[in-house]
């Protein structure tokens, strides 16, 4: 019993070896850093004098939100204006009054050549009459397309004068105040935006790695604390040169962040 001890002590060690041999080794991870997905700096296409400015710093803000609004008195009184005479239908109606009394006068004109009542000279200037008026009446027509054409243009001069957010994002500054003047080429914009969802990951991988990781493959990313967990992503971008100096390359990871519970600016780890 005695002599079996050893021997038996032996066999379990080879079996506890066996199993440990036999786990998965697991991915390597890789460090990354998490980034905005774009930063935008928000300006006016016009110049003008900022009239309102609706949000604040760290304010989320939606697509297509109104973010600031420039002093726009005349743009509004030239949008009214086109507008009043897009809506006049004094002179289409006068020009069609005028159609239906010349095509009479042709049409009686008519008859009474028939019956050499006039001579063929005054039909023929009824007739005149007649092709004149239906002439006035389009161009009538056409002074009616232009203004409502006019109405657009100064819709869409008066819309310049509303800025609106591009993306879905966070406001990460406001640095210009009401009564402040902007235009397109000036230093300062208006607003600092950050889109947050999705969110870039951006990593440098060593180049034994490249050829294992392929566009669309999924990556686990875990942020450091304080935010911590573990978050699918997917492979957006491999860089396809290399740094000969530090043998690695880039790759750019795609994270979802609906409910912008990770903030951008923060390091990670990911393995693929």
């Amino acid at each position: 019993m005695i002599a079996r001890t050893p021997l038996l002590a032996c066999c379990a060690g080879i079996l506890a070896t066996g199993v440990a041999t036999a786990q998965p080794a697991l991915a390597p991870e890789y460090d990354c850093l998490i980034e905005a997905r774009q930063a935008l700096d928000i300006r006016s296409p016009v110049e003008g004098v900022i009239e309102t400015v609706h949000v604040q710093r760290g304010a989320t803000v939606r697509k297509g939100q109104v973010l600031a609004v420039l002093f726009s008195g005349p743009e509004r009184a030239a949008l009214d204006l086109a507008r009043s005479r897009a809506g006049n239908e004094g002179e289409i109606k006068a020009a069609e009054a005028k159609v239906d009394i010349t095509r009479k006068k042709w049409e009686r004109a008519e008859e009474l050549v028939k019956k050499n009542f006039v001579s063929a000279n005054a039909r023929d200037e009824a007739e005149a009459e007649y092709r004149l008026a239906i002439e006035q009446l389009r161009v009538a027509q056409e002074n009616r397309r232009m203004a409502e054409l006019e109405v657009k243009r100064a819709q869409e001069v008066l819309a310049q004068r509303e800025i609106r957010s591009p993306v879905a994002g966070v406001v990460v500054d406001v640095l210009l105040r009401p009564g402040e003047l902007t235009s397109s080429n000036q230093k300062d914009p208006i607003i600092k935006l950050m889109q947050i969802d999705p969110l870039n990951v951006e990593l440098i991988l060593p180049v034994q790695a490249y050829g294992r990781i392929k566009t669309g493959q999924r990556a686990w990313v875990m942020p450091e604390a304080p935010v911590g967990g573990k978050y699918v992503a997917r492979v957006e971008v491999v860089d396809p040169m290399f740094d000969a100096a530090s043998g690695t390359f880039g790759v750019r990871l795609t994270l979802p962040n609906p409910d912008r519970k990770i903030p951008a600016g923060l390091k990670c780890r990911a393995r693929f």
